[in-house]
């Protein structure tokens, strides 16, 4: 090959590598402009432990709340908080009167309900929601001798009720148990927790169930509340115009004292 040949030759192989590197930088460029434009661009493959993460996977689970099966008496707020709880009802007669007390101070409450009443009065527990009170498992037929109870039996009591009060309140939960006369079991609790419901206790028991006077249910509040920050009135089972009256007087004068008004704690902090 002459001289002249030698030299096309070398123009031909140098032209065939500048335009093999030309294609190879338009492949690469190509290839970041899409990868700029997907939705997921700039986002890392890989989870916070460095795995690779599954396209196909959806939101991580969210954790389970684990209920205690202790027996709550603190307030979710803490400091000077008390709660207030109501036994017993729904009441066609009380209950209202009850629930316009405490719209009037503009407190909230924890109502236990025996299960056939709410299921007999399902208007009032659907009000009862709808005014920002939160419901509570008070069984079937508020056996306060339960603790001796099977468990089977005790579980049927619970689990029933829970049932009747949710159906009566459209769906609303139950988000407390509370034994009758505070007859818990170690299964009672276990069964409560487990459905989803905080066992609940009290530290002040007006004694409003036994009549003893308007004077005496506002008389105990004070002089018991140094117990605790829950406080048990009934709006069921007879006539409960006392406890209407003594709701009136107790709850300006909790303000007084600085107390707020909170919910029963649910889980550990």
């Amino acid at each position: 090959m002459g001289l002249k040949g030698k030299y096309t030759a070398h123009i031909a192989v140098a032209a065939s590598a500048v335009a093999i590197s030309l294609a190879a930088w338009g492949a690469t460029a190509l290839t970041d402009t899409e990868a700029a434009a997907r939705p997921d661009a700039g986002r890392s493959a890989t989870g916070p432990e460095g795995q690779a993460k599954d396209p196909a996977a959806g939101p991580p689970p969210v954790a389970k709340v684990t209920v205690p099966q202790s027996i709550a008496h603190a307030t979710e707020a803490g400091g000077k908080s008390v709660n207030i709880t109501i036994d017993d009802g729904p009441d066609p007669k009380w209950t209202p009167k009850v629930l316009e007390v405490l719209k009037q101070h503009d407190v909230k409450a924890v109502f236990c309900m025996v299960g056939p009443r709410a299921q007999e009065f399902p208007e009032l527990v659907k009000r009862i929601v709808a005014d920002g009170h939160r419901l509570c498992d008070h069984t079937t037929s508020h056996d306060t001798a339960m603790d001796k109870k099977p468990v089977a039996y005790q579980k049927q009591q619970i689990l029933d009720a829970k049932r009747m009060i949710e159906e009566a309140a459209g769906g609303a939960k139950v988000e407390y148990y509370r034994a009758p006369g505070g007859a818990f079991t170690p299964d009672s609790r276990r069964i409560a927790a487990e459905a989803g419901m905080r066992p609940l206790g009290w530290n002040v028991d007006t004694k409003d169930f036994e009549k003893p006077g308007t004077n005496a249910i506002v008389g105990t509040v004070k002089n018991e509340l140094s117990n605790g920050p829950t406080i048990l009135f009934h709006d069921g089972g007879g006539d409960r115009g006392q406890t209407v009256e003594a709701l009136k007087q107790v709850l300006p004068w909790l303000k007084q004292q600085g107390h707020t008004f909170s919910f029963p704690v649910r889980t550990t902090p």
